[in-house]
């Protein structure tokens, strides 16, 4: 049964917010969203597709305030009973919780913008179709050992509380992760995408097998600190972590952020901007409050922190559309960055994440304007498998030329110092030109200040949109030039 944001789902939360009413009293507060998530997956390796699962299911949240108290709840059981049994259960732990003199208040009525389009095709695809994808992707690495997953996502999510506002959405999307590997060497492809035709797997499979081949026989060379090009994947790295411990309305709040609004912590080359409608997202928050585009750093300069009622509510500033489940404990936070930086000479007024249209290759190539990896064009050769990482590595003496990041952890909070590994080729630059394979580093960073004033050489004129691990969240990474980037040993130390 496909159930939509337009029928059943609000249907559902009205229901359970009657319910609270029924059975608290008219003056008790609830909101609900209820959710109809369906999630697939094909999973891929020795260059065969070795899984193919999918889940489907309805899940109701609910928050009650009551007496000065505060509990939240879920289940997935949506039948009379099940609902009930749910209300009764977040009413009961009401009453044993201590009072909530901070409560907010729920989210009166207020408009909330259209969700944007979603892709039907996309929302109720066929494991054949994934399967598809990944056959091109192993196609087109050549004979290289492949592995990774190609995955569709569909929501129908719904909110309604006692104040009467409501709010309804629908979201689709797309993402392939794939490696290929040959003589012990890695080359890496990401891409998420709004509509699963624009995911285009020969192109992805193309663009790991071109990396993979040129990682081979890397050479050892000592820690330091190195200029750098960071590809997309690796920024992704960079945008995720300054969500989660940056621009975060709890952790800045707490003093625990790096984030100080009205302060010029970035190099003036760069701006950050939340934009959770910039792809096919929900257009609310598990508050009801509508999601909009929030500049986070404007030209450099720190501008604001994501919030949801509580954390606004508590500077002053009311939500910015950012209540999550996970709010209460880690905070709210950005899930859905752009980074861009000025745009070029002639392209004014150009997107900083060009839609793929009908060519999905324009995603993973990362341009769209004569990148290899688009379709009917020659495979790529070497590690530079787009234009706009080589206009970046153009301009670099010596350096480093880095694909991804992994396994980072956080050293401290405050000044987000982090520490991890590289991996899936990291190659020496020398004269603008990439001259041979480096073996892994770890680095030990502060993410802030390789970005700060003066840090920034170079930002990459098209982002490529990076899935997470989470349904719904996705980075918009361009490459990135770093004057410096600090390496503090080989990847075993």
């Amino acid at each position: 049964m496909r159930l939509d944001a337009s029928g059943e789902v609000l249907g559902l939360a009205d229901q359970v917010v009657d319910l609270v009413r029924r059975l608290a009293g008219p003056r008790a507060e609830a909101e609900v969203v209820v959710t109809r998530a369906d999630l697939a997956l094909t999973r891929f390796a020795n260059s065969f597709v070795h899984q193919n699962v999918a889940e489907s299911g309805v899940s109701v949240r609910l928050r009650v305030h009551a007496e000065g108290r505060t509990a939240a709840g879920g289940g997935s059981v949506v039948t009379p009973d099940g609902l009930a049994a749910l209300v009764e259960r977040a009413l009961a732990a009401a009453r044993l919780c201590p009072p909530d003199p901070a409560w907010p208040g729920l989210t009166p009525r207020s408009p909330v913008p259209t969700a944007p389009a979603w892709d039907e095709a996309t929302a109720f695809a066929e494991p054949g179709e994934r399967a598809e994808r990944v056959r091109a992707f192993v196609d087109a690495v050549g004979g290289l050992e492949a592995a990774g997953y190609c995955r569709t996502g569909y929501r129908a999510a719904a909110f309604a509380n006692s104040t009467g506002h409501s709010a309804q959405g629908v979201a689709a999307e797309a993402a392939m992760d794939g490696i290929a590997r040959t003589g012990g060497a890695d080359g890496v492809a990401r891409l998420h995408v709004d509509r699963l035709a624009d995911l285009d797997g020969a192109a992805l499979g193309a663009r790991a097998a071109a990396k993979a081949r040129a990682a081979v026989d890397p050479v050892e060379l000592p820690p330091g600190r190195y200029e750098v090009v960071l590809e997309p994947a690796a920024v992704a790295d960079l945008l995720h972590n300054f969500a989660l411990w940056g621009f975060n309305g709890k952790r800045h709040a707490e003093r625990q952020s790096f984030a100080e609004p009205g302060v010029a912590q970035f190099d003036p080359a760069v701006t950050l901007v939340d934009d959770p409608l910039a792809g096919s997202g929900l257009p609310f928050d598990l508050e009801g409050t509508g999601r909009r585009s929030l500049t986070l750093v404007d030209a450099g300069t720190t501008v604001a922190v994501a919030h949801d009622r509580r954390s606004g509510a508590a500077a002053g500033v009311g939500s910015t559309g950012h209540a999550s489940p996970d709010a209460a404990t880690f905070g709210p936070m950005p899930v859905n960055l752009r980074l861009s930086g000025p745009a070029p000479a002639g392209d004014a007024g150009a997107p900083a994440h060009a839609p793929a249209g009908a060519d999905g290759a324009q995603h993973a190539a990362g341009a769209g304007h004569g990148d290899g990896a688009q379709h009917g064009s020659p495979a790529p050769a070497g590690p530079l498998v787009d234009d706009s990482t080589a206009d970046l590595v153009a301009g670099m003496e010596r350096g480093l030329l880095v694909s991804d990041l992994w396994y980072t952890r956080v050293l401290d909070t405050k000044s987000l110092v982090i520490t991890g590994l590289t991996r899936n080729g990291v190659w020496l630059v020398e004269g603008g030109v990439p001259v041979r394979a480096v073996q892994n580093f770890r680095f030990t960073e502060s993410y802030p200040r390789a970005l700060g004033p003066g840090a920034v050489l170079g930002i990459g004129r098209r982002a490529v949109r990076q899935p997470d691990r989470v349904d719904g969240v996705w980075w918009d990474a361009p490459a990135l030039r770093l004057a410096a980037w600090n390496f503090t040993g080989g990847a075993s130390g």
